[in-house]
């Protein structure tokens, strides 16, 4: 099936001590982690992109260039958003947004290129031996 330019995706969260940054060890302070946002915005990149991919297929995150421009504390709703907006050969780029339940939060662009799990995993593999 063909990659469809415009493809959209959607994942949220709520923030909860596990994911602020004092947890995750980006900073000292109770509030939604950068590094979760930005996880937060590639799963929103691979759900706008299910049931496109071949059998066998994935896709991995290569590059992120993103602002977290408005600091979310715990208890408050999270979302990302993801728009496919440009395939080159096997990379696929998207615009991500993310937002809380007052407004924008985060924004930028993301890349993530299509794989084969299978031969992926052999080739990560290979490093530890296996």
């Amino acid at each position: 099936m063909p990659l469809m330019i415009g493809a959209k995706g959607e994942a949220e969260t709520i923030v909860s001590p596990h994911n602020t940054a004092a947890a995750v060890g980006s900073g000292s302070l109770p509030v939604f982690a950068t590094p979760m946002m930005v996880a937060l915005m590639e799963q929103a990149a691979v759900n706008a992109l299910a049931g496109q991919l071949e059998e066998g297929q994935g896709t991995v995150g290569t590059h992120m260039d993103v602002s977290h421009d408005s600091a979310t504390p715990v208890g408050l709703k999270v979302w990302a958003q993801a728009q496919l907006t440009g395939l080159e050969g096997r990379a696929l780029h998207f615009a991500v947004t993310a937002f809380d339940e007052a407004g924008p939060i985060g924004k930028g662009l993301h890349t993530r290129f299509i794989i084969q799990n299978e031969k992926f995993m052999t080739k990560a593999n290979g490093k530890a031996g296996k």
